[in-house]
């Protein structure tokens, strides 16, 4: 059982990376950019030789602190986490090169019940070498096996409405089988991604596509269809993981102008992520 005073101090430990155009391309072909060699609005995130530019949603893997989760002292069932919801604020544009120092800390933890699982909120801030924001992500992490733990109910961040109606934009973007295997060496190297027998043991038929690839592809569709990849223009969203994808399948994601989405997957017709919010300057 995990004791909830000990996991909301956790010590994460403060990550610097040292960022290249090379880690900028490299993360945007891992969420699906360049599959068109012919869009040179999709070279511009993924050519190296030419910036590259730094897709907004690479916030979530810089600087970022590994599965801190499975560390044995957060008393955490690790093969049993999934990511539940995830936050995007960006304060600045995302640099292809330099020093970017992330520090996260756990802001929250909600118990759901025995049987019912336990939410743990976390924030992560991105600041440059000189001390400037750049960007703050937040996460809610749902541990699945690690409720009944005597600790608060709530408070539980609310999601963002889904519009009623059909959707006024819709785009599909494939994934490849290999996907997560790519996506893992931005820094998220939990074997549920990679290792068909921990898949089993967490209870899916094989591994799946990481929350934050999904998310990925997701922001890819909205940087596309709302900004004609302009990522200036790109100020931060947030959503809800309802579903896992397997990696290889459509990513299918509906857009409404005001910033709300969804997304389902279109060989299983499944949402995959609810309650999404683009912020567009």
């Amino acid at each position: 059982m995990i004791d909830p005073e000990k996991l909301l101090h956790f010590p994460i430990p403060e990550v610097r990376q040292r960022v290249t155009p090379r880690d900028a391309a490299f993360y945007a072909l891992s969420v699906g950019l360049g599959q068109d060699p012919m869009d040179a609005r999709q070279l511009d995130y993924v050519d190296a030789h030419r910036g590259p530019r730094v897709l907004p949603s690479m916030a979530v893997v810089l600087a970022h602190p590994g599965f801190w989760l499975a560390d044995p002292a957060t008393g955490v069932d690790a093969v049993r986490v999934v990511h539940g919801e995830q936050r995007i604020a960006l304060h600045r544009p995302l640099p292809a090169e330099g020093e970017i120092i992330g520090r996260t800390r756990v802001t929250g933890l909600v118990d759901k019940g025995e049987g019912k699982g336990a939410l743990l909120y976390s924030e992560k801030e991105l600041r440059d070498a000189s001390g400037t924001l750049l960007a703050v992500t937040g996460s809610t992490t749902f541990l699945r096996g690690d409720g009944g733990f005597g600790g608060p109910s709530g408070p539980v961040l609310p999601p963002d409405p889904v519009p009623e109606g059909a959707p006024e934009i819709v785009l599909d973007l494939p994934t490849r089988p290999e996907q997560a295997l790519f996506y893992r060496l931005n820094g998220d190297d939990n074997p549920l991604h990679a290792d068909p027998a921990l898949a089993a043991r967490a209870g899916f038929p094989r591994p799946i596509l990481h929350g934050l690839c999904t998310l990925g592809v997701v922001a890819h569709a909205l940087l596309r269809a709302l900004t004609d990849y302009r990522a200036e223009a790109f100020r931060g969203l947030s959503l809800r993981f309802s579903s896992p994808v397997y990696p290889g399948e459509t990513i299918r994601t509906e857009m409404w102008r005001s910033g709300a989405f969804r997304a389902r997957v279109v060989e299983r017709d499944v949402v995959v992520v609810n309650n999404g919010r683009a912020i567009i300057a």
